[in-house]
């Protein structure tokens, strides 16, 4: 009677697992295939996208670097104190030709953006090693150049 038992509850259990699994699988489905689900995975995708990366600038200080960019490096947005990929493509343009930096110009903050970055920041206070990372003091370096523009930053050609 033993072995019955056992056996019994083992298959009820296994029983009670699939039922579940399966109850779990279902809603997962129908959660993917509804408005709800297509429209956040729709709004996860949009802000992706449109990305900003200040660096610790305020929204006044970003603004200052938007209207040196905007004066000698094609950025075309608006001045709104947010840079996001088209901002970093009008800086990218400046880096790429005056600073050494041989990417595509594609407005992610990456370590080549970022290092050609450092490269002009020496001019501002920039001590750090030439490694790619947005530290302490390159974002310190970026903030002291953003004071200097848009009249005295981001020289044209």
């Amino acid at each position: 009677m033993r072995p019955n038992a056992l056996t019994r509850t083992v298959i009820s259990l296994t029983a009670a697992v699939g039922l579940t699994a399966a109850t779990v699988a279902g809603a997962g489905a129908s959660f993917a295939a509804s408005p709800q689900a297509a429209e956040t995975a729709a709004s996860t995708q949009d802000i992706s996208v449109a990305a900003v990366n200040n660096l610790g600038l305020s929204r006044a200080q970003a603004k200052n670097v938007q209207r040196a960019l905007k004066a000698r490096w094609g950025y075309k947005d608006a001045i709104d104190g947010q840079l996001g990929t088209n901002s970093w493509k009008a800086m990218q343009r400046f880096l790429k030709k005056k600073y050494s930096y041989k990417d595509s110009i594609d407005g992610i903050v990456g370590p080549n953006t970022v290092t050609a970055l450092q490269r002009y920041l020496y001019y501002f206070g920039y001590n750090g090693h030439l490694n790619g990372i947005a530290g302490s003091e390159t974002r310190a370096a970026f903030k002291n150049m953003s004071g200097s523009c848009p009249d005295h930053c981001l020289p044209s050609i």
